[in-house]
């Protein structure tokens, strides 16, 4: 069992004990257990009993639960909080905003099991007859549970990578000389995955049916002849809307040696797969404007971080250690401003000591340097965390909502607009404060948002983070137009989130971001000399 499944069942107990109503210092623990693992990010694998009775902070009691989960994977506790639990209550738990108090409620007093009994129930104005639940709150659970049903059999792009990848590999060893690629909605890394396509030249000869049970969602293989492996590879990875626009399916020769060859045919310049959306690609592609989209490799430093200063696993040294060691020129740290209470945002004196550990830590570099930043809270009224005099000893701020998420789309606008005409804002976080696949973006004039950034020379932020993505790319080119520029941040939160940046660039791509319009692509004293400005 791995760590993520460890740290579910954990969770998934915890709730389930709150919904019948046990020991509240018993749930307390183990829901305290689990928050610690997440954030820790331990790894279980070849660890002995030993070792994990002495991971910090986690009792006898949890111990035992884990190695029971490791062994056989399930503990009786669970499987008895199971077997008194009907399947449907489950599923409401999973459903935003509903905790377990309320589905006990919900289970109890209206007999409602099911997520579809739930949505009844909304429709049938019932949820108001219980204490707690206004007209307010049976809307938004209506709502939850329509955006949960919308996103159902869909995938984060980054949960399914690395299983396509590998899948790849093998059928690459086990089938030689079959040529295999990814098509769909992989190809153009999408953020959300709904459909697996894979293309093949032959039929395959070994039963993979084992290996697939192990792929979340079903992949569909698509044949062509051999010599036609190009062509197809196009049609397969373009939308429908790219197809349409190229008149691809019009073209009567099939054979190519490459991708190059089938858009040549179309007299169009070379478009790469994350762009085959149907947009402006294909007008841009006939002209031979097609940009020099961004690499990596084009990534000077990295900015957004958190560390133990807030609600980070590793220190600030270690964070800025692993981004020296990955080839990186700077490090902008952005711990939480202290309006951030559930993330142990930082005091004016916290924010002295770290600015202090940085300076001591910035002398014994060479070629490397760290950057005082603050992830700063936009508050109701749209300031920012931190009188003027604490903000202007930072070298940049990013400027990110966190609470009161449910503004109109005037308010939240004009919120986020005073934001970005405070002088000290640099950066303006995770715009929308989207989680793909668990909850929609505020609603926010786009437009107004980007053309106050380019009045007020702040760029803004693509959050990494693959449940983020947001900027979403689709605002990119609008960004471009008015030179706003874009930072790709991971918002790491432990050294393996720096690597986040990679999402990041496959969502900038989809963008057509160029380098030049890429914050963190420039070096440490020309991003320093814009700070400045």
């Amino acid at each position: 069992m791995s760590s993520d499944e460890i740290i579910e069942h954990l969770e998934l107990m915890a709730r389930l004990m709150e919904l019948h109503e046990e020991n509240p210092f018993k749930i307390r623990a183990v829901s305290n257990a689990a928050f610690k693992l997440n954030k820790l990010r331990y790894n279980f694998e070849g660890k002995s009993k030993e070792d994990i009775e002495n991971i910090e902070g986690i009792g006898k009691g949890i111990s035992s639960k884990i190695i029971d989960l490791i062994s056989t994977n399930e503990t009786p506790e669970l499987n008895d909080l199971l077997k008194k639990t009907p399947p449907g209550i489950i599923e409401v738990l999973n459903i935003k905003g509903l905790g377990p108090k309320k589905v006990r409620q919900l289970w109890k007093e209206l007999d409602i099991e099911s997520v579809g009994e739930l949505l009844y129930a909304c429709n049938e104005n019932r949820l108001t007859t219980l204490k707690g639940f206004g007209e307010k709150t049976q809307n938004q659970v209506k709502q939850n549970i329509e955006f949960s049903l919308s996103n159902q059999n869909k995938y984060h792009y980054a949960a399914l990578e690395q299983v396509m990848f590998d899948f790849l590999e093998l059928l690459k060893e086990k089938e030689p000389g079959l040529q295999v690629a990814l098509c769909g909605e992989m190809a153009r890394k999408c953020e959300v995955i709904e459909k697996l396509e894979l293309l093949i030249d032959r039929d395959l000869k070994h039963d993979y049916t084992a290996v697939l049970k192990g792929i979340p969602l079903q992949v569909e293989f698509k044949t062509c002849r051999p010599e036609e492996f190009y062509y197809y590879k196009v049609l397969y990875t373009s939308s429908a809307g790219h197809l349409e626009k190229t008149n691809l399916k019009a073209l009567t020769k099939k054979t190519f040696g490459s991708e190059e060859e089938v858009y040549s045919a179309l007299h169009l310049q070379y478009i790469v797969p994350e762009l085959r959306e149907g947009l402006a690609e294909v007008s841009l592609a006939k002209d031979n404007r097609l940009p020099e989209l961004i690499t990596i490799e084009d990534l000077k430093g990295i900015l957004h971080c958190h560390s133990t200063y807030s609600d980070g696993v590793h220190s600030l040294k270690e964070m800025a250690g692993e981004c020296q060691r990955l080839g990186y020129g700077y490090f902008g740290i952005c711990d939480h401003s202290r309006s951030a209470g559930y993330a142990q945002g930082l005091s004016i004196e916290r924010v002295q000591e770290q600015h202090a550990e940085i300076d001591r830590l910035n002398s014994g570099y060479s070629g490397f340097k760290i950057l005082k930043g603050i992830e700063s809270d936009i508050l109701n009224d749209g300031s920012l965390d931190y009188p003027d005099e604490v903000l202007k000893t930072f070298d940049f701020v990013v400027a990110s909502v966190h609470s009161n998420l449910k503004m109109n789309e005037a308010k939240a606008t004009e919120r986020l607009i005073k934001a970005i005409e405070n002088p000290y804002t640099s950066i303006l976080g995770h715009p929308s404060g989207r989680l793909l696949l668990a909850r929609a973006g505020y609603p926010l004039d786009y437009k107004k948002i980007i053309d106050a950034c380019a009045a007020n020379k702040v760029s803004v932020e693509l959050n990494a983070h693959p449940y983020r993505l947001d900027l979403d790319w689709r605002w990119i080119p609008y960004c471009l137009e008015k030179n706003v520029m874009i930072s790709i941040n991971p918002d790491a939160h432990n050294k393996d989130g720096l690597k986040d940046v990679y999402y990041g660039i496959c969502a900038a791509r989809k963008g057509m971001l160029s380098k030049k319009y890429c914050l963190n692509a420039l070096d440490v004293n020309e991003i320093m000399s814009k700070f400045r400005k």
